[in-house]
C-alpha cells in the first residue's frame, strides 16, 4: 500500500466542522478569548505569550503603525488613485517598500544586537561594563543599525516609552541594554550625538522576547500593514494620491542625462 500524503504543519488545519489553530479550537478556544497581537506572538514564536511579552509586544506594533507620509504611504496611497478597484495592490505597494531606510531597521538593529551578543556567555551587570560592550560592538562600524533619523533628530519620542514599558514588565534584557548603550557612547566615537530611533528600539525589545531575529521586519510590516489601511481609507475620501501624481506631473521637467 503507498504510503499516505502527510503534510505537517503547527500552525492550523480545517475540516468541515472545525478550524484548528495552535492546536486550539478557533471558534471555541480563541475567537474573543485572544487579541490580534497576542496571536501573532503566538504564531511566530510557538508560545503563548505572558501578559507583559503581550504588552511591550503590542507597543512595537502600535510604535511602528504609522509615521506620517514616508514613501510606503505614498506608494500606498499613488497606486490606490491608479487602480481604485485593487485595494490589495495599493496595500501590497506599501509593504514592498519597507526596505533598509524604512521599516527594515527594526531587523537591521535587532541583527546587529544579536551578532554582538552571540559570544557573551554572562551579560554585564552595570552600565559602565554594558558600555565597554557597546564601544567594542561600534569601533569601526560604518552605520550603527538603529542610531540617527531623518525627523527626530534629537530624541524619538518612541524611544524612552518603549524602553519603560520593557522596564515595567521585566522584559529590559540584554538587547536593550546594549542599544541603550551604543546610545550613550557613540558621541564620542563617531564624533556627534544621534537619537536613538523608534525602529531600532524596537527591534532590540522584540529581540529580548525572543522572537527570530529574521522575522523582524515581518512585524514592522505586519504592524504598518495597519498605518497603511489607515492611509487608503482615508484615501478614498481626499483622492490625494491623485493630487499628488498631478504635482509631481505638473513640475516634471525633462532634462537630458
Amino acid at each position: 500500500m503507498a504510503e499516505e500524503l502527510s503534510f505537517p504543519t503547527g500552525i492550523g488545519t480545517s475540516s468541515a466542522d472545525e478550524i484548528r489553530l495552535l492546536g486550539q479550537d478557533l471558534a471555541h478556544d480563541l475567537m474573543g478569548k485572544v487579541g490580534f497581537g497576542e496571536l501573532a506572538f503566538w504564531l511566530v514564536a510557538g508560545r503563548r505569550p505572558t501578559p507583559g511579552e503581550t504588552r511591550v509586544f503590542e507597543a512595537v506594533l502600535v510604535a511602528l503603525a504609522d509615521h506620517g507620509f514616508t514613501p510606503t504611504a505614498i506608494a500606498a496611497r499613488v497606486t490606490y488613485a491608479s487602480a481604485p478597484e485593487s485595494l490589495q495592490g495599493a496595500l501590497a505597494a506599501g509593504l514592498l517598500g519597507g526596505g533598509s531606510r524604512f521599516l527594515g531597521v527594526t531587523e537591521d538593529a535587532g541583527c546587529f544586537l544579536a551578532a554582538q551578543l552571540g559570544h557573551i556567555t554572562k551579560f554585564p551587570d552595570s552600565d559602565a561594563d554594558w558600555d565597554e560592550l557597546a564601544r567594542a560592538a561600534i569601533a569601526g562600524v560604518k552605520r550603527i543599525p538603529g542610531l540617527g533619523h531623518p525627523v527626530h533628530k534629537v530624541q524619538d519620542p518612541r524611544t524612552p516609552v518603549l524602553i519603560r514599558i520593557a522596564d515595567e514588565e521585566g522584559l529590559r534584557g540584554p538587547h536593550l541594554r546594549l542599544f541603550e548603550a551604543i546610545g550613550r557612547v557613540h558621541p564620542a566615537i563617531i564624533g556627534r550625538t544621534l537619537p536613538l530611533n523608534g525602529a531600532g528600539v524596537c527591534g532590540a525589545a522584540l529581540a529580548d522576547l525572543g522572537l527570530p531575529v529574521q522575522m523582524l521586519r515581518g512585524f514592522a510590516l505586519l504592524a504598518r500593514a495597519a498605518g497603511l489601511l489607515g492611509h487608503l481609507a482615508e484615501e478614498q475620501r481626499t483622492n490625494l494620491g491623485l493630487e499628488i501624481y498631478r504635482t509631481v506631473d505638473r513640475h516634471a521637467v525633462y532634462r537630458k542625462e
